[in-house]
């Protein structure tokens, strides 16, 4: 088959029709459509080692976990708990100021049951601690999470298998807590060993329990009048999602 020959536009002397997808200048921002340099006090998002707080709170949550051993975050979706929690617990390791990093969740489904899944013990937690696997990544990058993960210094458990433990000389991130009942709550704090911290992340109006079963709010209440624990309780001004995250939550 004879190749096509190439037969220059009519207009090619006139310059390139072509246009560029991104054009020139500053970049097209998705909120309102306006530009960077007319918002200076957009929130930075680039990667850094070290986080830093967006709020108040959110400073009073990091200087919570420097300065107590047992630390419960209360608030509504997109506040950081998870991340800054996780974060702390990767700053800790890192520093040798602990051992091990271990994390855990209940193995709840949001309002909407997949059956049994396929696989190891492994496989079918997988799903349901995909957002701490996230945050870990992000933080350490797949290679070393994977290297972590395989010598023991990070452990991902459900809460189901976390009775008769003592957690020594560990960082322990108890993630979605609303979905944890009183006495399972009662359980996990109990687990507190020597040189260990434990915080404690939940949003107690989005509990996938029946309406009275999470025992987050209550057990907030009762530890927030204990001097050496702190309950943070974070606020819509604390989104650091998509400004349309603290929007919805206040009329849905």
């Amino acid at each position: 088959m004879a190749k096509r020959s190439f037969r220059p536009s009519s207009t090619a002397s006139n310059g390139p029709r072509l246009r560029a997808v991104i054009p020139d200048g500053p970049a097209w921002d998705p909120l309102h459509g306006q530009q960077p340099d007319q918002q200076p006090e957009r929130r930075e998002q680039s990667y850094t080692r070290t986080i830093r707080p967006h709020s108040p709170n959110q400073a009073a949550l990091i200087s919570a976990i420097d300065t107590t051993n047992v630390v419960l975050a209360l608030g509504p979706a997109g506040t950081g708990k998870t991340y800054i929690a996780i974060a702390k617990a990767v700053e800790a390791l890192e520093s040798g100021s602990i051992g091990r990093i271990v994390l855990s969740r209940p193995a709840i489904e949001a309002g909407e049951s997949l059956g049994f899944l396929p696989g190891a013990l492994e496989d079918k937690l997988a799903p349901y601690l995909r957002p701490l696997y996230d945050a870990l990544s992000d933080r350490l990058g797949n290679r070393r999470l994977r290297a972590l993960l395989a010598d023991g210094s990070i452990e991902i458990a459900p809460v189901a298998y976390m009775r008769g433990r003592t957690l020594n000389n560990a960082f322990v991130v108890i993630d979605e807590a609303q979905n944890c009942t009183y006495g399972q709550l009662k359980m996990l704090l109990t687990r507190l060993g020597w040189h260990s911290t434990m915080v404690l992340t939940g949003d107690p109006d989005q509990s996938d329990l029946l309406p009275g079963v999470s025992g987050l709010a209550d057990v907030a209440t009762r530890l927030e009048q204990l001097d050496d624990i702190a309950v943070i309780r974070l606020q819509d001004a604390d989104i650091v999602r998509h400004p349309l995250v603290a929007a919805m939550l206040t009329v849905v």
